[in-house]
């Protein structure tokens, strides 16, 4: 007996959001359409979603879910510090460009319809990502001698800087050019590491005479 691979309705709702949002926008595309592109009753949508914007914005949730995936994935990978934070800043924004990249038409609609709610949430998301690279960095300077007083202070910054390569920072041709944007992903992380990953020239702290 072979296991069954459907996906569950939550799934179903979502896969079918993000198809709508490349056919039709965020504004035009109601519940009705939802209901006939997922095959999920609409009354049965509302038993997993409050709203046509709650569903969007678990769409978001959900590549975010994606990225930190990625992120941790290379976290734990056994290769030096540096090499997995210079990786971790430019998947960071290309996994993000690739999940959006079948509806970046209607991205600037979508965000505009729920930026109060996406601001809220975008915060949470920046929050776990930062925790991921703090923590390669905290390896770093135990490992590789970085001058790095606060990991979490600087992975916070690291977020900061390569956030104006995200989608939603980005401009609607910009975001049709993938080469483009790893191209200048790829030299703004090694910017930004060239002062994160020197070793500190600060002497050892003098042991305590018995």
């Amino acid at each position: 007996m072979m296991c069954s691979t459907a996906a569950s309705p939550r799934d179903s709702i979502l896969d079918a959001a993000l198809r709508l949002l490349a056919q039709s926008g965020y504004r035009k595309t109601t519940m009705d359409d939802l209901a006939a592109e997922s095959g999920v009753p609409r009354r049965s949508i509302y038993l997993h979603f409050a709203s046509k914007e709650e569903i969007f914005l678990s769409s978001i949730d959900r590549v975010v879910d994606g990225v930190l995936a990625e992120l941790r994935a290379i976290a734990g990978e056994r290769t030096s510090a540096e090499s997995r934070l210079w990786r971790m800043l430019v998947a960071r924004v290309m996994t993000r460009l690739d999940a959006v990249r079948l509806y970046r038409e209607s991205l600037d609609e979508m965000l505009a319809d729920l930026r109060s709610s996406y601001l809220a949430r975008r915060d949470r998301y920046f929050e776990a990502e930062t925790h991921v690279l703090a923590a390669v960095l905290a390896e770093g300077v135990r490992s590789e001698g970085w001058q790095v007083d606060d990991p979490k202070l600087v992975a916070h910054a690291l977020v900061q800087a390569t956030n104006s390569l995200l989608p939603f920072s980005l401009q609607r041709e910009e975001l049709s050019s993938r080469a483009e944007v790893q191209a200048r992903a790829t030299v703004l992380a090694g910017l930004l590491l060239r002062g994160v990953c020197a070793p500190s020239t600060r002497p050892p702290p003098a042991r305590a005479r018995r």
